[in-house]
């Protein structure tokens, strides 16, 4: 699957340059944003639109949503080629929801380096990543692929409903790490999975099944193959911050335990809460309250986590519905190749190590 992600990823970033340029002047404001009412500032725009979204994009991503997007078009009987400006859709919405979801928690690094509203402000970040939700839908009025109009609208009304679950999952995660107490459990947790991060992987298998002209059948099993792989990525990702912590720290391109300092309820804090002798379980509440942690009370958390069997239990649970992901398709007729390709993907997002 990592030679599938490097062969895709420089046309998907050609292509997320057509839609945004690198460099933007006024003929690029006017042909994409219409003939102004009195004169655009190209400069301006530059600083507030192209450079901090490019800053974030040259960081790294393996836009694997965007490849997953072109996997699914071919085996659909489609030249993936044709259909790149569409791959750009969930690629765009993903790295929108990252720079909103930074200023929300707070984060003070993504991908190695500052959080973009670190370097640009609040302001220009925000608008950034709110403009990254609409600059998508552009792809299906411009309609690259010459679709139907009853599928560019099926594509449309998709998008919205995703869209609005996805904000459902950050605003229970938001409200979660807000509160000072442990009280929701594992349903919630994978609940808030499923919807903050599972739509965007659902965008990816509904868009592919719409623009390609799939059966209902076809884009439901698709579908729940995509947000199951996504709740298992992250979940993975969960671990990873806290292997990466422990291991290398400031490798994985995140702060040093930067869950636990957010105080986020992760499935590892809701198992070790339940699965800790009161004593312990306390102890890490009161670490997850705390507003700024020591190293040694992140590294104490870990401990627990650790010691309650918490990282075991969610490796675990990921690998549960990774299984689950790839029996969600099995019964469709998708070739060899394919299914080897979208099997390694389920394996891949638990198992990679950045």
């Amino acid at each position: 699957m990592r030679e599938t992600l490097a062969d895709w990823r420089p046309a998907i970033d050609e292509a997320i340059a057509d839609l945004v340029p690198r460099e933007i002047d006024a003929a690029y404001l006017e042909s994409f944003f219409g003939v102004p009412t009195y004169e655009y500032d190209p400069i301006g725009l530059q600083r507030a639109l192209s450079t901090p979204l490019w800053d974030l994009l040259d960081r790294g991503g393996k836009r694997w949503r965007a490849v997953l997007f072109l996997v699914f078009v071919e085996e659909f009987g489609a030249d993936p080629a044709e259909y790149l400006p569409y791959a750009c859709i969930p690629e765009i919405l993903h790295n929108g929801t990252i720079i909103v979801d930074d200023v929300e928690d707070e984060a003070t690094i993504r991908r190695g380096e500052p959080a973009l509203h670190r370097i640009y402000g609040r302001d220009i970040a925000l608008n950034v990543g709110n403009a990254m939700y609409f600059l998508p839908l552009k792809i299906i009025a411009q309609d690259p692929a010459d679709l139907p109009a009853d599928r560019r609208l099926a594509a449309y009304e998709m998008l919205m409903y995703e869209l609005n679950r996805t904000h459902l999952g950050q605003g229970m995660d938001i409200a979660w790490h807000n509160e000072r107490e442990v009280r929701v459990g594992t349903e919630e947790y994978l609940e808030m999975c499923a919807c903050k991060t599972g739509c965007l992987g659902r965008i990816v298998a509904r868009l592919a099944a719409i623009v390609t002209d799939q059966p209902p059948a076809v884009e439901d099993a698709v579908a729940e193959y995509a947000e199951l792989t996504a709740v298992a990525f992250q979940i993975g990702d969960d671990i990873l911050d806290v292997e990466h912590s422990l291991g290398r720290a400031g490798e994985f391109g995140k702060e040093f335990g930067n869950d636990i300092r957010e105080g986020k309820k992760t499935l590892m804090v809701i198992h070790a809460i339940r699965e800790s002798e009161p004593e312990r379980a306390r102890r890490l509440q009161e670490i997850l309250e705390t507003d700024e942690n020591t190293d040694d009370e992140v590294l104490e958390a870990f401990s627990i986590l650790e010691d309650a069997g918490s990282l075991e239990y969610a490796r675990e649970r990921a690998l549960e519905l990774a299984a689950q992901a790839r029996a969600a398709i099995d019964g469709l007729d998708f070739d060899a190749e394919t299914t080897r390709k979208l099997n390694e993907f389920t394996e891949f997002v638990i198992e990679r190590d950045e």
